[in-house]
């Protein structure tokens, strides 16, 4: 019976990171196996666009919400609400996060974030990126997604085979032995799933080769006085549309956007 449970999670092992390295192996959009980066690239991404490659609809979310909350359009509260100061929009995306604030004029932040990620103008944002090969398709996304969940569920199964297998075995096996067959499979998924985690990095994501030489090229611009600083002299929205939460100075911003899942 042992012998039945080592199959399917010798079976269960192989599918799945099999489907992983497929998945990976297939050239995106702007990968260097396709076509050369899009005419937009040597003038840059806008702010947004920048946010979009970087961190996906949520860090164009926090990115417009810090910007509102700097010109006091909006107060982020350290326990992640946000409430509208000046319910007037000064572009598309600031008009779509008020949108979603909703006509109460105050909402939490991640409803904010899911609400901005299904307007018709983060899906344009999203597609004028496809288009210029600079961040992959959700099917590309979805693909290797779900193909990294396939290794995890595989490798849950092997530890519920080997437990079985041992409670099944028969007693003269050694449960070493036993255990060391199944290792071999485990080792498999586990390193496979280590990889992908490795290389799944949080701009590649959002971003195919041709954008993140792209964002490189942003997080390497200098002030736009000149003043030829590269460090701490960045634009501030540019440093969170790059990095994140982690890099706003004010603990109350921080605060809000952390403490709302950021």
């Amino acid at each position: 019976m042992w012998l039945l449970f080592l199959a399917v999670a010798v079976a269960a092992a192989v599918i799945s990171c099999v489907r992983v390295c497929r998945a990976a192996a297939v050239p995106l959009p702007g990968d260097a196996a396709s076509h050369p980066p899009g005419p937009r690239e040597p003038d840059g991404a806008t702010l947004y666009e920048t946010a979009f490659l970087a961190g996906g609809p949520d860090r164009v979310a926090d990115v417009t919400l810090v910007s509102m909350a700097r010109q006091r359009r909006l107060l982020l509260a350290h326990t992640g609400w946000a409430t509208v100061v000046d319910p007037v929009g000064r572009d598309a995306v600031e008009c779509a996060v008020l949108a979603a604030i909703g006509p109460g004029g105050q909402h939490r932040i991640p409803a904010v974030r899911e609400g901005l990620a299904r307007t018709a103008t983060l899906r344009s944002l999203a597609d004028g990126l496809v288009a210029t090969g600079l961040t992959p398709s959700a099917t590309g996304r979805s693909g290797v997604d779900a193909a990294v969940r396939q290794v995890r569920a595989a490798t849950l199964l092997i530890l519920l085979a080997a437990a079985a297998a041992v409670w099944s075995g028969p007693q003269g096996l050694g449960t070493g032995l036993l255990l060391a067959w199944f290792a071999l499979p485990l080792v498999l998924t586990t390193g496979t799933w280590a990889m992908a985690r490795i290389e799944a990095r949080p701009s590649v994501r959002w971003a195919t080769t041709a954008g993140e030489h792209l964002l490189r090229r942003a997080a390497a611009r200098v002030t736009p006085d000149g003043g030829g600083h590269r460090a701490g002299g960045r634009d501030p929205l540019t440093a969170l549309a790059l990095h994140g939460p982690r890099t706003l100075a004010d603990p109350t911003l921080r605060a809000a956007l952390h403490s709302s899942g950021a």
